[in-house]
């Protein structure tokens, strides 16, 4: 019998999801990116902030929030 621990759970099926809406979106939702914030594990935060600062790359003038939402995952 297959270990169960090997499926995706539905929490990590959601912030996987979540993830890439947020990549592949130029403004992503606040509501989407505080959902994901309650779903992070510690071990997660690096590969959230990972993606919003590749949005902040791509940005001429990357939001105020943006910003501040990626400064408070590194306290």
């Amino acid at each position: 019998m297959p270990d169960k621990r090997e499926q995706p759970t539905a929490r990590e099926l959601l912030l996987d999801a979540l993830l890439d809406k947020v990549a592949e979106e130029r403004f992503p939702s606040i509501s989407m990116l505080d959902l994901i914030e309650t779903l992070l594990w510690p071990d997660e935060v690096e590969i959230y902030a990972e993606v919003l600062v590749h949005k902040i790359r791509r940005e001429s003038y990357p939001s105020l929030p943006m910003l501040r939402r990626i400064a408070a995952l590194a306290d």
